[in-house]
């Protein structure tokens, strides 16, 4: 047998109920069915189980297979249900707990003074702990290290295993699972007295069916879960989302045989030791396409300066999608990059209907002068069609969107009438088919919607769905990995620096960069002029990431680590690019993962990223390359251009319109990037600049920044 609909739930023991905007730390829902995954938030944990009953309710009636997993512990160490119910069966444990807690509406409960009730059952002290500092239960200590330990272990055997598990007996504090179990077996013990022989618990029941429980830990595909998260998506529900859909693409007799596995005591983690798999299904089949061939940054002999239009050519050429494919509801896909073309699967508008509201006939009816045409019985509205024919010479009452009635192929503007309520008047002559909307006039059933590369917005989202389309194929998100090297920079303002050193402005631009551009920014910090530190970051880049930005150490001096380290154990390509600011441009491969080393210097690295990064990661996404957007302006400053590279000025316009540049070209000027709202592109070849010369003004919102 195989399972039909996944549930997967992100279990909390909040004693009150969470915010009414969706957050962290409360309870989240993903269903995977039929292709789809969609999530759910709920604010208590009454309103999740309810939620919960009537989806099982649901399934079962359809007939549909159910595999509900929750992510708190199905059983303790083993001689804890012994000691307490006098059996080994942990289902025993669990109708136990159901008739001690107490667990409101409101998620006000007694959890605690559970905890404390089953220290007492114990000699000594233990085996709970943890507990608010204004709670008087002597019983429960508040430190783990309080307890005496040899009655039971600290952890199952499966918690050993998971890395990252905490134990069951800890009840407060991060990572408090103690406290979800305590409240989450009497919410489950519920659901096996409601649905009874339909329900399993595994791996303590194996019968088949229609509705199973298991154990999960989310954890166990952690950085998945990351890599796969939407930008600015909560952890919590990027969890139960990525997890839900990676149980449903595993294969059916697969996961059936998971679901067996562990001891029948102490309980399992589903999917533990076949985390690979998880992740592979997690990604999907097609998420890793070919590597990039190993040349592909290489240029032809003999090419020393490389223009900047031979670079962007080159880029091009060589690139192509590095992500995998997913299929997405409509409704989860806005920001996606579609991979397939979706087709219309009926016209739009599905059939003739009304343009406005007023009253349609039979053109063939009228003529020049005043027309009076009787009304029949009823009118013709959106979502309320006209079934009966409207006989020759007759008019009908019709409102805006409705479905032109038989008999019917023009409609007359209210405000153009007169009527009585049995008849109405108009002067005609009336154009043919006036204020009528064919079938398909929008779009043909079959027809191609959006082009593959498209990226989703919400006015797309609209016309799929106007279309009937419930799904599309796009690519996952780009995942951009960004890098800082140097002994002289500091990671983060809010550390001291030494004045021959400098704070990191490069790392959160092109993370801001990366993620402004639709892509999953994913943060490898800084490291120092150490190889070996380095080549640990970019390994990290690689395993977590489709491309990785570093910035610093991509030329060719002694501290150069950065291109040294990829020429030695990568596959290098360093461009020396006829531009100005950022010359160096290192291109390379490490682990099949495409490296852009930019310049260390902020203004260089923006120029570079912007002309270089943003086409090539945006092709790599599967949305094509694209084009700065600029328009030609008068010049509102002076400047004589040298032939041989192409010139990228820090500028903005005037209130006239003319593009006025920082007054200093240092690149090490900073100010200078905030100061502008674009680029003045200046050509390859010499040029005299004086006030009024046309010049090329590319802005910043051109390049995808705000």
């Amino acid at each position: 047998m195989s399972f039909d609909t996944i549930v997967v739930v992100d279990w909390s023991a909040r004693g009150a109920p969470s915010p009414a905007k969706p957050s962290k730390d409360s309870i989240w829902i993903g269903i995977a069915r039929g292709g789809t995954v969609e999530t759910a938030y709920h604010r208590t944990r009454h309103a999740a189980m309810q939620a919960l009953a009537s989806l099982f309710e649901a399934e079962r009636m359809a007939g549909r297979r159910v595999l509900a997993g929750f992510d708190f512990p199905f059983a303790y160490p083993a001689g804890f249900g012994r000691a307490v119910t006098g059996s080994d069966d942990p289902l025993a444990l669990w109708a136990d707990l159901a008739a001690r807690i107490t667990d409101g509406p409101d998620n006000a409960n007694n959890r605690f003074e559970v905890a404390q009730d089953l220290n007492r059952l114990f000699p000594g002290i233990g085996p709970f702990w943890g507990r608010p500092d204004a709670l008087d239960l002597p019983d429960l200590p508040a430190r783990g290290t309080l307890r005496d330990l040899d009655r039971f272990p600290e952890r199952r055997r499966c918690d050993t295993l998971a890395p990252g598990a905490q134990p069951c007996w800890k009840l407060y504090t991060t990572g408090s699972v103690g406290s979800q179990a305590l409240l989450g077996l009497p919410r489950l013990q519920a659901l096996r007295a409601r649905f009874g022989a339909d329900l399993s618990v595994r791996p303590f029941e194996q019968a088949d069916t229609p509705i199973t429980l298991v154990e999960l830990f989310p954890s166990l595909i952690a950085k998945t879960v990351a890599a796969l998260a939407e930008p600015d998506e909560i952890k919590d529900r990027a969890q139960v989302r990525v997890l839900a859909g990676a149980l449903a693409a595993l294969p059916g007799p697969q996961l059936e045989a998971m679901t067996r596995e562990g001891d029948p005591v102490e309980g399992w983690i589903l999917g533990l030791g076949h985390e690979a798999a998880l992740e592979a299904a997690a990604r999907g089949p097609a998420l890793t396409p070919p590597r990039l061939r190993d040349d592909c940054f290489a240029m032809p002999q003999g090419v020393d300066w490389v223009p900047v239009d031979t670079a962007l050519a080159r880029l091009r050429e060589t690139l192509r999608p590095v992500t995998g494919v997913a299929t997405l509801s409509v409704a989860q896909a806005a920001g996606r990059v579609l991979a397939e073309a979706p087709v219309a699967r009926r016209a739009n508008p599905p059939r003739p209907n009304s343009a406005v509201d007023g009253y349609g006939f039979a053109h063939a009816a009228t003529g020049p002068g005043v027309m009076r045409l009787p009304l029949v019985d009823g009118r013709a509205a959106a979502g309320q069609p006209h079934d009966a024919p409207v006989p020759p010479g007759h008019a009908i009452r019709i409102l805006t969107g409705a479905v032109l009635p038989e008999g019917v192929d023009t409609v007359v503007l209210e405000e153009d009438t007169a009527s009585d309520g049995r008849v109405v008047a108009f002067d005609g002559p009336v154009k043919p088919f006036a204020n009528a909307r064919k079938a398909g006039e929008d779009m043909e059933a079959g027809a191609t919607i959006l082009q593959a590369g498209h990226v989703l917005r919400p006015p797309d989202l609209a016309l799929l769905s106007a279309l009937g389309v419930a799904e599309a194929r796009v690519f996952h998100p780009l995942r951009v990995a960004v890098l800082s090297t140097g002994d002289e920079i500091v990671p983060a303002p809010d550390r001291p620096a030494q004045p021959h050193q400098i704070w990191d402005a490069n790392r959160p631009m092109l993370l801001a960069l990366a993620q402004g551009w639709g892509h999953v920014p994913v943060d490898l910090g800084h490291v120092g002029d150490d190889p070996r530190a380095i080549g640990a970051a970019l390994d990290r880049g690689a395993a977590e990431a489709d491309v990785i930005l570093t910035s610093g150490g991509a030329s060719a001096g002694d501290e150069d680590h950065v291109s040294a380290l990829l020429g030695a154990r990568g596959t290098l390509s360093a461009w020396r690019i006829a531009l100005k600011p950022g010359r160096p441009l290192a291109l390379a491969l490490w682990d099949g993962v495409p490296v852009f080393g930019l310049p260390g210097n902020p203004v260089a690295a923006l120029v570079c990223a912007l002309i270089f990064a943003r086409p090539a990661l945006s092709l790599m996404s599967g949305a094509g390359w694209v084009q700065p957007q600029g328009f030609t302006v008068p010049a509102a400053f002076s400047k004589s251009k040298k032939p041989g590279r192409r010139e990228y000025l820090r500028a903005r316009l005037t209130a006239e319109g003319a593009a006025e540049v920082f007054a200093s070209e240092g690149s090490g000027r900073i100010s200078g990037l905030s100061w502008a709202t674009g680029l003045v592109e200046l050509p390859d070849t010499a040029l005299q600049v004086t006030p009024g010369t046309p010049v090329r003004f590319l802005p910043y919102s051109g390049f995808g920044m705000g």
